[in-house]
């Protein structure tokens, strides 16, 4: 992602994540400390047991509702040519289904500069 800020040439603007699966997802949290992923993968397991009864036939409706819960898209704002992420932050793409190839989608957009409105024309008596 920081690549794809760099390369973009964009100074301001914004860092759009997308995971274009549904049993796969993103995560913004702290990264300093590699057992809140564990804690976070745990809870998540907790909460949606991979081993319980699921409609679902392919056997995977545990990854497809980890994925829902903590999304596929991420937004991270880009200042001074980086991401703007907080000091403790970092970015995880968490795989509920795998391990898998996936893709991770980067769009880097520029922020716009407000243009100064023309001069209005200003006639009598208005």
């Amino acid at each position: 992602m920081s690549e794809a800020v760099r390369g973009s040439g964009v100074n301001e603007g914004v860092c759009h994540l997308f995971v274009p699966h549904t049993t796969a997802g993103l995560v913004i949290n702290e990264n300093a400390d590699a057992d809140v992923g564990r804690d976070l993968l745990e809870k998540l397991e907790a909460l949606v047991p991979s081993d319980a009864s699921y409609h679902h036939y392919e056997g995977n409706a545990h990854a497809h509702i980890k994925s829902s819960l903590v999304g596929q898209s991420a937004a991270v704002p880009v200042a001074e040519g980086r991401l703007a992420l907080g000091r403790w932050q970092g970015v995880f793409f968490a795989e509920f289904d795998g391990p898998r190839e996936r893709q991770l989608l980067v769009t880097v957009v520029a922020a716009g500069v407000p243009k100064e409105a023309p001069p209005r024309e200003r006639r009598a008596g208005s």
